[in-house]
């Protein structure tokens, strides 16, 4: 049986297939709160509940029509029969204002293998799918979360209902809200470092000679600093920490992945402190400056949260003012 679908209430026991393992297998009864940077995944359902009309004899089925015509079905033993069912949505965010944005769902999740159709086009939006009763139809939603706020999930599902002679389109429409809060506080450092200095640094030469190389550059270096508190209600696991740099600059990493320490686990309210050394790629022209300040790039951090879920941030472009 689909998990979307209810239990039948007929019986005295209401859950004919109780979960006999313990309690803490279970997964949370709610998705708890969406955090930037996340991803918000759910399944959306459309069931049909309505039970068939039960299979009676034909005598109790028709009646007798005044003046000797032809027996007539009563309206309330004609059979339904839902068509073309489709599932939409929709999601406002708060930057979004007055408009909203309508979203791609995922995979067919319809059970057509015990009497639904399924969705032969595979979008999941361009064809709707005939549900038989005690069948479903499902939808994934897969939406980046990028800006804290207020969120309104708005569900759309309409579907064809037909009798034997006659029909009529139904629409009916929810809306889900939820909030969604930040999840990382980064700070950043930048401190100049001394210069490299290419006399310190010799390469052999065609003979085989280490000469000293005085017609290369001077190479300035940073010391970046970053601290990543975690401001959420749950655990994360840092998956990766890395710098997106300017063609002209490169990094070493100062954090766990060289030590081959083990993934640092932050608790609501902890912080993971990293650093990175900054230079200037002595092969490349030196790193441009603006207004008296050299841009590195972006700071990119991924983890997972108690769930596994996956989570990644980048900070807006990161830099320092040129010592003059």
């Amino acid at each position: 049986m689909p998990a979307s679908l209810a239990y039948s209430s007929s019986g005295s026991d209401t859950n004919p297939d109780p979960f006999l393992l313990t309690p803490i297998l279970n997964l949370p009864p709610s998705f708890g709160s969406a955090y930037v940077g996340e991803t918000f995944s759910c399944t959306l359902c459309a069931n049909h509940d309505v039970p068939p009309p039960p299979d009676t004899p034909l005598s109790a089925t028709t009646v007798a029509s005044p003046g000797g015509a032809a027996p007539q079905t009563p309206a309330a033993q004609r059979r339904k029969y839902t068509r073309d069912v489709r599932i939409e949505a929709e999601m406002k965010t708060p930057g979004s204002g007055s408009t909203v944005q309508k979203l791609v769902l995922g995979p067919v999740g319809t059970n057509s293998d015990e009497g639904g159709d399924g969705d032969r086009s595979g979008d999941g939006e361009t064809m709707g799918t005939d549900l038989e009763p005690g069948h479903t139809l499902q939808r994934i939603v897969n939406f980046g979360l990028k800006e804290e706020g207020n969120h309104v999930l708005a569900v759309t599902v309409s579907y064809y209902e037909a009798t034997e002679t006659s029909g009529r389109t139904r629409t009916f429409r929810k809306l889900y809200q939820f909030i969604c809060k930040g999840s990382l506080i980064v700070r950043t450092k930048v401190s100049p470092l001394l210069d490299l200095d290419p006399r310190l640094h010799t390469h052999p030469d065609d003979d085989g000679k280490r000469r000293s190389s005085s017609r290369r550059r001077r190479r300035r270096r940073w010391a970046m600093e970053a601290q990543l508190e975690n401001c959420s209600e749950d655990v994360m696991q840092l998956e990766r920490v890395a710098l997106d740099l300017e063609p002209s600059l490169r990094y070493a990493d100062c954090n766990w992945e060289v030590s081959g320490s083990p993934k640092p686990v932050l608790h609501p309210g902890e912080v993971e402190q990293c650093c990175f050394v900054v230079e200037e790629d002595g092969d490349g022209e030196p790193g441009e400056e603006k207004d008296g300040r050299i841009v590195f790039g972006v700071l990119g951090i991924g983890w997972r949260s108690e769930m596994g879920n996956k989570g990644f941030l980048s900070t807006g472009k990161l830099g320092t003012r040129v010592a003059r």
